[in-house]
């Protein structure tokens, strides 16, 4: 398959890295764009062009383009995938929605904005924002003690859409000590073929 998909990127950004680990998961090729969000190319054209939302990542697959991490999940699973990350029945698809709207809603108004503060200067009080995220963190560890996935007994785009923020939550000062399933999820994660990382910054617990 040649070298068609772009992704328009940060490489910090835990959205961005759903992104390249599905690819990588599918084992499918792609070039990453960095768009610099610190000097507000993602607010102006062209870029705006591609997203009104002023927001990364977004995928230009051979002219098709979407925005939104999640929605760009589903479709390179449902494009390119065999069923593996996003299975056809209908419990276990719904369960896979629930985990996606946890990764947008609580995951990103948690532990996801208490590491922008520490990594990007954020102006949000933080205090909060890692309470959450523990209490969030206490429900999604309890949940794992009695299987080894979100949806069930394999990794679906639950684990994709989760895995960033919650593996880099200690770079927001929300430790992983106190959750062992979470932490051993994370270690199942990592050891699938074709998982890339993160690249981690030295900033919170991260010293």
């Amino acid at each position: 398959m040649s070298n068609a998909i772009k992704v328009y990127r940060h490489a910090l950004s835990g959205h961005c890295h759903r992104i390249e680990l599905l690819l990588s998961l599918l084992g499918l090729p792609a070039s990453f764009i960095d768009v610099d969000l610190a000097a507000g190319e993602h607010k102006a054209p062209p870029f705006l062009n591609l997203n009104a939302f002023a927001q990364v990542p977004v995928l230009d697959d051979q002219g098709i383009i979407l925005a939104d991490s999640n929605a760009i999940l589903v479709y390179l699973e449902r494009r390119y995938g065999t069923g593996r990350w996003l299975p056809n029945d209908p419990l276990i698809q719904a369960q896979v929605q629930r985990w996606l709207s946890v990764a947008a809603g609580p995951l990103a108004n948690s532990a996801m904005k208490a590491r922008l503060v520490t990594v990007f200067n954020a102006p949000f009080d933080p205090e909060p924002l890692i309470d959450d995220a523990h209490a969030l963190f206490a429900l999604v560890d309890a949940h794992l003690a009695d299987q080894p996935f979100l949806a069930g007994d394999q990794a679906t785009l639950a684990e994709i859409s989760l895995y960033s923020y919650i593996a880099h939550a200690p770079e927001g000062n929300v430790s992983l000590e106190p959750y062992p399933y979470i932490r051993d999820w994370l270690r199942r994660i990592e050891v699938l073929e074709g998982f890339v990382s993160m690249g981690v910054t030295k900033v919170g617990l991260v010293r």
